[in-house]
């Protein structure tokens, strides 16, 4: 049902596609050729579309944008916020003084400093849309971008495709899906989900159990496969146990019995040196463990900063409890981010893997302009700051502006589906193929109108 040319695609009176078209003019920018690129292409010194990664960092609860990428210090006090802007190595780019780490790599990435939503202010909903490019409707849910990697190019190696750390977001008010699943390409194209806090001194990647729906019978078969993993693996891949297991509890039972799996996950395996650069804390560890996961195969690795925006220290500083305070932010969250954020830029371009790696800063939507009456930020979708790194993005950049309050864009408006768009060119995908949809009716990878954030290549 894929289809890879995809309908609708538009030629020059000279017979160059549309897509190859915009390419060259993307590659003149960074002053390469359409023709430079396939002749590093085939000395093998440019990554091949196989080869590509996604590292999707979101940032649940969404950073006040004011504080952090996209300072105002001009402004009146209720809006330019406590903070002061410091430089970057990226020339005359200011950020927080908050996050000295992302003002030592500031030239690794780019901001985009307009992105806004026309949706409800709920976080839900952002969360549905920067990682599927859609507002989920009439029951359809849209797979996550990790999930159509997946779906389109399968796994390298036992690991899975798509990996989720540590978990799948959980509760945020609006009772809604958040878009970590795979929807409409059915289950079988899910993320594994790690489902556990790799900081913890006792950590192990825990048990893998096919689903609730195979039934005791199967469940009994696993328990025996245990004992047989235990034994001799290569007896029970011949029995007639293993030819009646499902796709789902064969993928389970790849990474039990793949020792290069099981090392992936294996945190012990790193320096103690390391461990403490990416930080001893969960976020930090769950940096580190993608990265290692990255360097194994896996295609696509999502992490969640935090998993609720309930009585813990986040992003969504309402100011009052059971939110957070912009002190919080300041002493708690910023220092923890920006210092696993650094460590793992620094690790990929050392182990030449940025390249191949796209690395993104997501967020469901910003905050408010003026500090409310309890000294905190409210949910504010008009505008806001996201951030690329690696996976052929051009580093040091700003694309777009907002205006002197930084509450709506005033150049280059950007919307959540460019940002997924974005995604899928760096992994080389055609954005104008389609996926099989609900009743087998053919859905557009991306939406008509929306393109990748060609500024940022």
């Amino acid at each position: 049902m894929l289809n890879l040319t995809g309908k609708g695609s538009a030629h020059t009176c000279d017979g160059v596609s549309r897509r190859d078209f915009l390419q060259v003019g993307t590659l003149g920018a960074v002053g390469l050729t359409l023709a430079e690129l396939k002749a590093l292409e085939a000395a093998g010194t440019a990554p091949k579309d196989d080869d590509r990664a996604v590292i999707m960092i979101f940032n649940l609860g969404a950073p006040s944008q004011l504080d952090t990428w996209d300072m105002k210090p001009d402004a009146p006090a209720e809006i330019r916020g406590p903070f002061n802007p410091i430089s970057t190595s990226a020339p005359g780019v200011q950020i927080s003084e908050i996050f000295p780490q992302h003002a030592r790599h500031a030239d690794k990435f780019s901001l985009v400093r307009s992105c806004y939503h026309t949706a409800a202010a709920v976080h839900d909903t952002g969360h549905q849309m920067l990682q599927t490019g859609r507002l989920f409707t009439g029951g359809i849910e849209t797979p996550h971008a990790g999930c159509v990697l997946g779906y389109l190019r399968g796994r390298k190696t036992d690991l899975p495709a798509h990996v989720v750390l540590p978990e799948k977001m959980g509760r945020t008010g609006g009772g809604m899906p958040h878009g970590q699943e795979a929807g409409f390409l059915g289950k079988a194209h899910d993320p594994f989900v790690l489902n556990a806090d790799p900081s913890k001194p006792d950590f192990k990647v825990p048990d893998l159990l096919p689903p609730a729906s195979i039934g005791e019978a199967r469940l009994d078969r696993r328990r025996r496969l245990r004992e047989i993993v235990d034994g001799t693996v290569a007896s029970f891949e011949q029995s007639q146990d293993a030819k009646l297991l499902d796709s789902s509890f064969e993928s389970a039972f790849r990474i039990i019995t793949s020792k290069d799996a099981r090392a992936a996950f294996d945190l012990a395996q790193e320096p103690q040196e390391v461990r403490e650069k990416y930080g001893q804390n969960r976020f930090g560890q769950c940096c580190l463990m993608a990265r290692r996961l990255i360097e194994a195969g896996v295609r696509f690795v999502t992490i969640n900063t935090f998993l609720t925006v309930f009585d813990e220290i986040t992003w969504d500083i309402h100011g009052t409890k059971p939110f957070t305070s912009i002190e919080g932010m300041r002493d708690i969250v910023a220092p923890m981010y920006d210092r696993a954020y650094g460590a793992l830029l620094e690790d990929l371009a050392d182990r030449g893997l940025l390249g191949k790696t796209l690395v993104c800063n997501l967020a469901e939507f910003g905050r408010t302009p003026r500090v409310n009456p309890a000294g905190g930020r409210d949910h504010w979708p008009q505008c806001w700051t996201m951030y690329f790194a690696g996976g052929g993005v051009q580093g040091g950049r700003v694309v777009g502006a907002r205006d002197p309050i930084g509450g709506v864009p005033a150049e280059r408006p950007v919307e959540p589906a460019d940002v997924v768009a974005t995604i899928f060119h760096s992994l080389g995908f055609d954005l104008e193929s389609h996926l099989p949809g609900p009743a087998g009716r053919p859905v557009p990878l991306v939406d008509f109108g929306h393109r990748e954030i060609h500024e940022l290549f």
